[in-house]
């Protein structure tokens, strides 16, 4: 599994072509050759680029699911609605295809904001509601979610 670091703000031009920043672009380094796939984030109004190596981690683990259960069967119909494969080419550049452009409501400025081994892509202005939305208390959130984690030895969790 790769860890992505960083939030980068972009500019994306009419034709949905966006400049990878050089940091992000150097992370991404040993993915370049295997492409990406590109889909709709299930609980947020953007989207998720996976790494190809990534994708298939997911792809194995919604494969292990009965296909004759009907949830299921909705279920994969709904995840990988959207799903694009997508390149970055020689100049750095990533085509985000007009319907994701649509789905994720994105203007002319964007932000690549790693969640951990996939990258989020937001329209700028719904990255920003996000992250200091009220409606969510972060400490309240932080100590529900990592509370009860501490598998380290050094009283850090």
């Amino acid at each position: 599994m790769i860890t992505i670091v960083g939030t980068y703000e972009c500019k994306v031009d009419a034709k949905g072509r966006v400049l990878l920043p050089a940091p992000l672009k150097k992370q991404l380094a040993l993915s370049l050759q295997n492409g990406f796939v590109l889909k709709r984030s299930v609980f947020q109004p953007c989207l998720e680029l996976y790494p190809m190596a990534e994708w298939d981690l997911m792809m194995s683990k919604i494969n292990k699911l009965n296909r004759f259960v009907k949830k299921n069967n909705d279920f994969i119909r709904r995840f990988t609605a959207g799903v694009k494969m997508v390149e970055i080419d020689a100049l750095g550049r990533l085509l985000v295809p007009k319907d994701l452009v649509t789905f994720a409501s994105m203007s002319k400025d964007i932000v690549f904001s790693s969640a951990v081994n996939i990258i989020e892509v937001w329209d700028k202005d719904l990255y920003e509601k996000s992250i200091n939305g009220e409606d969510v208390d972060f400490a309240e959130l932080a100590e529900e979610v990592m509370g009860n984690i501490n598998d380290d030895d050094n009283g850090i969790s």
